[in-house]
């Protein structure tokens, strides 16, 4: 039987590229379905800088540069009203140091399109299976995989062997891998040692990963190339947090990295020491964020982060993952997610994700996302009198708490009690509100002596039906939590600055920008969840006031579990 690892869903985390002042975050370590193919051109060889304006920086001006920008982007996170702030100053410091850097950094000649048939012949030649597609240019959506004959649903119809991967383990079986073994950060943190690798072999011209690194997007649409007038339209989003951090995290590792190949012996031999800019940094970020996946190790083991040449061409659609890992073949390999026929786009499902993530770390905005949601944060006081109480109901009940930055699906009661609080969704599809959300909610919303009944005696299956909307603990229970629930939807709506008719109105402009376009339509499509959702929560509470109001009585569960009144 052939061993077939599947490749996981994708969950990112927000602290994604982080490099702190001692040990790196571990939750570095992450893992992302790529994203679509974005840019028109692709980069290439070396591009020398010139005299006047363009000639090289003194090493005494850039060293001065980078401890600044490393200083600013080390200290401690500013209040909320601050952060743009402390954007618009990290982002004037990295500014200057792209000037300084003008005419520095590694391009190729000629557009990206006219590598693609390279990149198709060297993946065949080294095992590649791909004969019934081809990339095509599909417009707004950029390039992407066309199907030259009509393939099935369930197809096997691309195989991409390990041996054209750009790989953790690649980078450090190359001139990189001293670094990585004696440097903490490119220790623990494999997609930021991925991104220099790429770096590195962009700059080989022996590399055997050229005609993959060639057909690569230019730049991408990631919110680290937004302009300041552009991230200002995402202020009040949910994404914003993630903007402000992504964009000051890149930073930072820029200017550490700037420092680590200025000094560190094992960086003398890398041809990136007198040649790294922070246009070509954020470049590999961006790939490796919008691209990298994890593959098993090839004893299957362990997961390693990986850079999948063609495969990632694929564009996003609704779905289902239909791409695994071969171990026996040692190849990763791609079912066709439905019928696609000839001169079609082929398509592959990411995984189930917010636009605020495809936007963050994919840079772009999927109109049709079924699984879209926003964040609602919700906890209980420390300082409330039932707290303790609620606490063991939320811990008997299995529900995810927050503690000490991590969330985890079930914790003793000690340990709810340290702090009873999480992160939970509005969906836009189906019924906003989810049954762990609920159960939260009702959990909040208990009186005492209704968590005194939760609590003694034989309470297991009157827990285990708090997530059902078939259980109410009490009519007048049902009616509190959706009042609460209608203020937290109202006073997340306040916090953007235009309507969604302005927004609309907004996005009929025909000289907007492509990326106000997509930082336009996520705010709207936030907006849009949150209304239907307050909509939603409106109407329950309405049903439910006629329903005590014309004293229904409440339902309840026999010995059996089957509902009766």
């Amino acid at each position: 039987m052939i061993s077939c690892t599947w490749i996981p869903d994708c969950s990112t985390l927000v602290d994604l590229w982080q490099i702190s002042d001692t040990f790196p975050d571990p939750r570095g370590q992450y893992k992302v379905l790529l994203s679509n193919a974005m840019g028109k051109k692709s980069r290439t060889k070396i591009q020398k800088s010139g005299s006047g304006p363009s000639a090289l920086p003194s090493p005494k001006e850039m060293t001065n540069l980078i401890a600044e920008l490393l200083q600013k982007c080390s200290s401690e996170a500013p209040s909320a009203s601050e952060q743009w702030e402390e954007y618009v100053q990290i982002r004037n410091l990295v500014e200057k140091i792209r000037k300084k850097q003008k005419g520095m950094s590694v391009v190729f000649e000629g557009c990206r399109h006219s590598y693609f048939q390279s990149l198709v012949s060297w993946a065949k030649s080294n095992g590649s299976s791909c004969d019934g597609v081809q990339i095509a240019n599909f417009g707004k959506e950029g390039f992407g995989l066309q199907a030259t004959r009509d393939i099935k649903a369930e197809e096997l119809f691309l195989c991409i062997p390990r041996k054209i991967l750009m790989t953790l383990e690649s980078a450090k079986n190359s001139i990189l891998g001293t670094l990585i073994h004696q440097d903490r950060i490119l220790k623990t943190m494999g997609n930021v040692a991925l991104a220099l690798h790429l770096l590195c072999e962009r700059a080989s011209s022996t590399s055997m990963w050229l005609p993959y690194i060639r057909s690569l997007p230019q730049d991408y649409s990631t919110p680290l190339y937004y302009q300041p007038e552009e991230v200002q339209l995402l202020l009040g989003t949910q994404a914003i947090q993630d903007v402000f951090s992504q964009f000051k995290n890149t930073a930072r590792q820029y200017a550490y990295f700037y420092k680590l190949l200025q000094t560190h012996p094992a960086a003398s031999v890398l041809p990136l020491k007198d040649n790294f800019t922070f246009d070509d940094y954020r470049w590999a970020v961006s790939s490796v964020m919008t691209r990298q996946n994890q593959i098993p190790t090839e004893d299957g083991s362990q997961v390693t982060q990986a850079l999948i040449p063609l495969w990632d061409m694929c564009n996003h659609t609704n779905g289902l993952i239909t791409t695994g890992y071969n171990l026996e073949d040692d190849r990763c390999e791609c079912v066709a997610l439905r019928n696609f026929k000839q001169n079609e786009q082929i398509y592959i499902f990411y995984g189930s994700r917010s636009n605020a993530d495809f936007f963050v770390h994919n840079g772009f905005f999927f109109q049709d996302n079924i699984h879209d949601w926003v964040k609602i944060k919700l906890g209980i006081s420390k300082s409330e009198r039932l707290y303790a109480m609620k606490a063991e109901v939320l811990a008997h009940a299995g529900l995810p708490v927050k503690q000490d930055g991590e969330v985890v699906a079930r914790a003793s009661v000690e340990r709810h009690l340290l702090e009873t609080s999480c992160v939970y969704v509005l969906h836009s599809n189906g019924s906003p509100v989810s049954a762990q959300l609920l159960a939260f909610l009702r959990v909040f919303c208990m009186t005492e002596e209704e968590l005194q009944d939760y609590l003694l005696g034989d309470s297991v299956n009157k827990i285990l039906k708090l997530s059902s909307p078939d259980y109410p603990v009490s009519w007048e229970n049902e009616i509190k939590l959706w009042t609460f629930l209608e203020t937290r939807v109202t006073l997340l709506l306040k916090n953007y600055k235009t309507t969604p008719e302005e927004d609309i109105d907004m996005l009929q402009q025909p000289d907007l920008s492509a990326h106000a376009r997509v930082a336009i339509q996520l705010r709207l499509a936030e907006k849009q969840i949150l209304l239907k959702s307050l909509a939603s929560v409106q109407a329950n509470s309405v049903h439910l006031k006629k329903k005590m109001a014309a004293g229904v009585p409440l339902p309840c569960c026999d010995i059996d579990g089957m509902k009766v009144m």
